[in-house]
């Protein structure tokens, strides 16, 4: 019996290489559709029927982890393996308790993948291999390059902060003062020169000028 799989993510070169793989070496499972958005999901899953999402969380025009959710309510019956290169603990986490059947590290082998989608089809979950759920107890001193490269990430840098910060970040970035801000979001101003002081940390910017810049320039906003 043949499953078909519809891919989110826009990484055609990659997406190629998976159905060449599926082709040789597990042909009952048939890419059928590789799709960039979630408004091309949306559309492609309402005219064709798939057993199998595969995404990235990382995408342009919604947030993956919440799409998952979407998608769940949606199409309860389809399984979604998230396969994704972001492979940080609390990611994963979110992705299963939004309701992911899957999570698979795009530096996994393609053996992993197949092993974890069988899993996910026989109705079990399944997180690969050097994931997990939890931060870990121990943590290496991280490469300097690596953190530059996370850090200006901007998938990463908005999972920072909560959907309240993000909010607060976009009117600060209009130049809108606390008491502006605090009329328009139904909050005092008070609450919100606590949320302020905490996107500045969590970004490590000291004064709103820099932080202005920084949101614009890493397209937070």
């Amino acid at each position: 019996m043949e499953t078909n799989i519809v891919v989110l993510d826009c990484q055609k070169m990659f997406v190629e290489g998976l159905d060449a793989y599926f082709s040789i070496h597990a042909k009952s499972f048939k890419i059928t559709s590789q799709v960039c958005s979630a408004e091309d999901l949306k559309t492609t899953t309402e005219k064709d029927k798939f057993d199998i999402l595969i995404m990235e969380l990382n995408i342009p025009d919604h947030d993956g982890l919440s799409l998952i959710q979407d998608m769940r309510k949606e199409i309860p019956e389809i399984k979604i393996l998230v396969l994704s290169s972001y492979t940080d603990s609390k990611l994963v986490r979110n992705a299963m308790i939004n309701g992911a059947d899957g999570y698979v590290a795009k530096k996994s082998t393609f053996r992993e993948l197949l092993f974890g989608l069988e899993e996910i089809i026989e109705g079990h979950t399944y997180i690969g291999d050097g994931l997990r759920t939890s931060p870990a107890a121990y943590k290496k001193k991280e490469n300097p390059v690596e953190v530059k490269r996370e850090y200006n990430d901007t998938f990463t840098l908005k999972q920072k902060l909560t959907k309240r910060e993000q909010e607060i970040l976009e009117l600060i970035t209009q130049g809108k003062s606390n008491k502006h801000i605090g009329k328009e979001l139904y909050i005092s101003f008070q609450t919100v020169g606590v949320h302020r002081k905490n996107i500045m940390k969590k970004l490590g910017i000291r004064n709103t000028v820099s932080l202005i810049k920084f949101a614009l320039e890493n397209h937070l906003v």
